[in-house]
């Protein structure tokens, strides 16, 4: 089979030939359809000290399942999260971290949809939104944001404003449900939110912070780290807190299964439509990466083995 690998940091991505991996004691071999690529990802190949297997976001047949596996067969359709080699042909992906599809979606749904969405609403409970509160979602037309605006709308928000890198993205955003939609570049953020959700961390979280109402709520759940003055969560009462995804997907097993559930009946609703910026195919990895790193992607980035 074919996996892209790279040998030092930064790169190049390269395919490989190497053997179908064997499913082990709890695990699926997954014949892959559709493969998410990630920020995170891209920033550990840019970063990261040594190589790491690229993993991410998986959809498609399961062809083997490994011994102690209850829940799933050969044959079945699944997606998950593959914290091992993912950038391939086929990829093992541990049964607790997998979730069928149903048969209204398609694999290209099902990778912009599921992890992403478990991301965009983990935030979003995270900051504890009242009906009728004000919301911004910063990287508003990326994968995890353009599903973050749509669910901040779903659960009441009366004012959605969203964040991005560039003009051209708008009429995207607006698209999802945003009210209002702004550059980072704005010297004016415009009338202040009960709660931002931010997906870029940096220099950015300043101007994030300002943007919120006396006791307003920031969910940070980038990678891309940052500083926030104290001072400016003193005067104002505001909060930052943090969100990560893993820890629900360890520690929350009942929760975050509850979540994806919940998901499932908003996209089969009609509710929440996933968006793929575009699919490239597996040894075109590297101009997949490009798209993520040059932040002009309206939607989930895919990779199309």
């Amino acid at each position: 089979m074919r996996r892209v690998r790279y040998e030092h940091t930064g790169g190049p991505l390269f395919l490989e030939d190497v053997p179908v991996p064997t499913a082990g004691p709890g695990e699926l071999l997954v014949r892959a359809e559709a493969i998410g690529v990630t920020l995170p990802v891209v920033r550990k190949v840019t970063e990261a000290a040594e190589p790491i297997p690229l993993g991410g976001e998986i959809a498609g047949e399961v062809v083997a399942a490994g011994e102690g596996v209850t829940r799933f067969r050969a044959g079945d359709r699944v997606t998950g999260l593959c914290f091992g080699h993912g950038y391939a042909d086929y990829a093992l992906l541990h049964e607790a971290m997998a979730t069928p599809v149903p048969g209204s979606a398609s694999a290209l749904d099902a990778v912009a949809l599921v992890r992403s969405g478990l991301v965009a609403l983990g935030a979003l409970e995270a900051a504890r939104p009242v009906r009728g509160e004000s919301a911004l979602v910063t990287a508003a037309a990326g994968g995890v944001g353009h599903l973050a605006v749509q669910l901040a709308r779903l659960r009441g928000a009366s004012r959605v404003v969203g964040a991005v890198s560039a003009p051209g993205k708008t009429e995207f955003v607006r698209a999802l449900g945003a009210d209002e939609v702004i550059t980072y570049d704005s010297g004016d953020w415009g009338t202040p939110v009960d709660y931002v959700l931010d997906a870029v961390g940096g220099d950015l979280l300043t101007p994030a912070v300002a943007a919120l109402t006396p006791g307003g709520r920031l969910i940070a759940y980038s990678s891309g780290g940052g500083t926030v003055q104290a001072y400016d969560l003193l005067v104002g009462a505001k909060s930052v807190i943090g969100f990560q995804m893993a820890r629900i997907a360890r520690g929350e097993p009942e929760l975050y299964e509850r979540w994806r559930q919940e998901l499932w009946r908003l996209f089969t609703d009609g509710a929440l439509k996933p968006a793929v910026h575009g699919e490239f195919a597996l040894e075109d990895a590297a101009k997949a990466h490009d798209a993520i790193e040059s932040r002009g992607n309206l939607g989930k980035v895919v990779l199309s083995p």
